[in-house]
C-alpha cells in the first residue's frame, strides 16, 4: 500500500517561522511546528527534523519549491511573504 502523500508548507507567521502540513476535507487542525525565530531561516534539516515530530517524512525526491506572495493581496506596495513547499507522506502510511 503507498502512503499518501500531502503538501507541507513553511512561511513565516507573526516574524517567525512555521511549518504546517496541509489536510484537505477535514476540520481536523493541520499539524503545525514553530520555529520561534525569523532568522536564519530553518535549513533542510531543521525542516525534515520538524516533519519527523509531526509524524511526516519527505516523499523521495521531493524538492522544496519557494514562492513570493503578498501580506495584502492585490496591493503592490505589501510586504512580502515567502512560502516553501514540498510533498510529504505519513511515516506510518497513514495519518494517526
Amino acid at each position: 500500500m503507498t502512503a499518501q502523500t500531502f503538501t507541507a508548507q513553511m512561511s513565516g507567521f507573526k516574524g517567525q517561522w512555521r511549518l504546517y502540513v496541509v489536510l484537505l476535507n477535514t476540520t481536523d487542525p493541520w499539524p503545525e511546528f514553530g520555529f520561534d525565530r525569523s532568522l536564519p531561516v530553518p535549513t533542510f534539516t531543521e525542516r525534515t527534523d520538524a516533519l519527523s515530530v509531526l509524524g511526516f517524512e519527505p516523499v523521495p525526491g521531493a524538492t522544496w519549491a519557494w514562492t513570493e506572495d503578498r501580506e495584502t493581496c492585490g496591493e503592490p506596495a505589501s510586504p512580502v511573504v515567502l512560502i516553501a513547499a514540498t510533498q510529504v507522506r505519513s511515516r506510518t502510511g497513514a495519518i494517526a
